[in-house]
C-alpha cells in the first residue's frame, strides 16, 4: 500500500512538470537525442548494476516523453503510466539478478506482479476509453 501511494505520487510530481504544456500528439518534452529510443532493457549479469538502472531509466524516460498525449488528463496520466510502471518492473528485474535479501527479493517480485497487473489495467482503461478522445479539429 505505502509503495502504491509512494510510486503514484512520484507519478503526479512528474506529470506536473507538462501540465501547462501545449496539447499535443507527443509530450512536451519532445524526443531525445537524436530522436531514437533507446534499445529496449535486457537485464544482464554482463553489466554492473548502475550501468542496468542507467539503462532502465533511459528507457522509461523515452517512453514517457513519447507517450501519445491528448488533452485529456486522465488519458495523459495512464499513457504515461505504462512506460513508468514498465520501469520499475525493469529495475526490480536488475536487483533479482545481484541480490540475495530475502526481504528485497520479495519486495522485488511484489512490484514486478503488481506493475504487470496495473499495466493491463491501464492498458484495458486505454481500449475503453479510446472512443472518447477530443476532437480538436477547427470546427469544435
Amino acid at each position: 500500500m505505502i509503495r502504491h501511494r509512494f510510486t503514484f505520487l512520484l507519478c503526479l510530481a512528474a506529470l506536473a512538470g507538462g501540465a501547462n504544456a501545449q496539447q499535443t500528439q507527443r509530450h512536451p518534452h519532445g524526443d531525445m537525442e537524436g530522436g531514437r529510443p533507446p534499445p529496449a532493457f535486457v537485464a544482464s549479469t554482463a553489466k554492473p548494476f548502475a550501468a542496468l538502472m542507467d539503462d532502465a531509466m533511459a528507457v522509461m524516460d523515452d517512453g514517457m516523453r513519447r507517450a501519445p498525449m491528448n488533452g485529456v488528463p486522465e488519458h495523459d496520466f495512464v499513457s504515461m503510466m505504462i512506460p513508468h510502471h514498465q520501469g520499475a518492473i525493469d529495475m526490480a528485474k536488475a536487483l533479482l539478478l545481484r541480490t540475495t535479501d530475502p526481504e528485497l527479493r520479495n519486495l522485488a517480485q511484489g512490484i514486478i506482479t503488481e506493475q504487470q497487473n496495473e499495466i493491463e489495467v491501464m492498458r484495458a482503461w486505454l481500449r475503453r476509453h479510446a472512443a472518447t478522445a477530443p476532437d480538436h479539429s477547427p470546427t469544435h
